[in-house]
């Protein structure tokens, strides 16, 4: 039976939701602030990572750790309110990093992971996006033998119980992909199963019209409060009210600040990356998309130019951008690739939601009929939101999702 629903947020992941449930029939309205696709979906690397069936865990070793303390890495940065501020869910992310809580975090996580590609390319087809997709997968670059022989290994493991492709590159079949990268790499594991997409905000905006021509409909207002009323909800917006029998969060970062209104206390945090678009100088040319793994940045040539995505700050959502990470990146990227050029006027900030158990939460909220969730995918909002849209509508229409969703209910915490 249709219904009336709102999706609040207009990122992958609400877009992919917004879609599946307007595929089904239901009369589907999408709130954003801004225009669909053009917060964090829009900044990220642009890889629908078919091989990340791991998710990031927090450094355990004390080497490591003394190494991030100076706050001068590539990889992670951080600002002491903003540690502080998250203490709590941090301190949780770091005991969920190891052991039989990792291992079994890692199962619950692939679940999901496997299925990003099967649900992308539907979406893909009907929104006609076929030209923003590259398949052919990404290089992660190794300098030193010891980190390369351990990525090996555990490639080999996700190989055996997660289908994960891979071929490893020796330094002469690298450097016959990229002729244009410095010396002094090794070697690379080149994951062969991930697709690359040229304009990742594009992409959502294509899925958002796609959405709009099956008659969905987008609206860009602000979301001021969300009030349960007799037969549904209201969303308050800065265009006026609407009312509908169910209200999807899909509102990423912000989704915390929301739902702590409704008395929903959630131990979200962010980490916030930043990029920089750049030319690449007269005669070189970048093939594919590459992570310098020992660093913790990326280059990927994509249509504004040879996109260079940082690694992690922590911080509070709202502080003021700090460009030293970038800075630091880029001075280590153009020993690896001639980079010309800056395109950009200023650096693109943006925020990862995260939660202290690496898993998103996706399905109801407790003792709040009509009231769902969708957010918290850290690194992977862009290449979980059509699998969390598609399980995501199947459990709003009554069905048994594909995947086992309990690890993901928000009653967990």
């Amino acid at each position: 039976m249709a219904r009336n629903i709102i999706v609040l947020g207009a990122g992958m992941v609400g877009v992919s939701v917004a879609w599946h449930l307007v595929r089904r029939g239901h009369d589907v309205t999408l709130v954003d602030r801004r225009e669909p696709g053009l917060e964090t979906s829009f900044g990220n690397a642009g890889i629908i990572q078919r091989e990340a069936v791991r998710p990031y865990a927090f450094p355990r070793d004390i080497g490591t750790l003394l190494r991030v303390l100076p706050n001068r890495k590539v990889d992670i940065r951080y600002r002491p309110t903003g540690m502080m501020n998250a203490a709590g869910p941090l301190l949780n992310y770091w005991l969920n990093s190891s052991g039989k809580r990792y291992a079994r975090i890692v199962n619950e996580w692939a679940s999901l992971i496997m299925r990003c590609q099967d649900a992308h390319a539907p979406m893909i087809e009907a929104a006609g996006a076929e030209a923003l997709v590259r398949k052919g997968g990404w290089l992660e670059l190794y300098r030193t033998r010891k980190e390369f022989e351990e990525r090996q290994e555990t490639a080999r493991e996700n190989h055996e119980r997660f289908g994960v492709e891979y071929e490893v590159l020796d330094a002469e079949a690298l450097y016959a992909k990229e002729p244009h990268l410095g010396k002094g790499l090794i070697g690379a594991i080149y994951w062969t199963q991930p697709w690359m997409v040229s304009d990742p905000g594009g992409l959502v905006q294509a899925y958002a019209r796609s959405f709009a021509e099956q008659g969905g409909r987008v609206m860009q207002a602000s979301v001021e409060d969300v009030l349960q009323v007799e037969g549904g909800w209201r969303v308050k917006t800065s265009e006026g009210a609407l009312e509908a029998e169910q209200v999807v969060v899909a509102l990423g970062p912000w989704a915390g600040e929301l739902l702590a209104r409704l008395g929903m206390k959630i131990p979200l945090f962010v980490k916030r990356g930043y990029h920089m678009h750049y030319s690449a100088e007269e005669g070189a040319k970048l093939n594919h998309w590459v992570m310098d793994a020992e660093k913790g940045f990326l280059l990927e040539p994509m249509r504004a130019g040879i996109r260079l995505t940082t690694g992690a700050e922590l911080a509070d959502l709202d502080s003021p951008p700090q460009y030293k990470q970038l800075a630091a990146a880029e001075k280590v990227a153009r020993k690896l690739f001639p980079l010309g050029k800056r395109r950009d006027g200023q650096p693109w900030k943006g925020a990862r939601p995260c939660l202290p158990d690496m898993k998103p939460v996706i399905g109801p909220a407790p003792d709040k009929a009509g009231l769902w969730l969708a957010f918290g995918h850290g690194h992977q909002g862009f290449t979980l939101g059509p699998a969390t849209g598609e399980l995501l509508a199947q459990m709003m229409d009554g069905e048994e999702p594909a995947v086992d969703m309990a690890p993901f209910r928000v009653d967990r915490f």
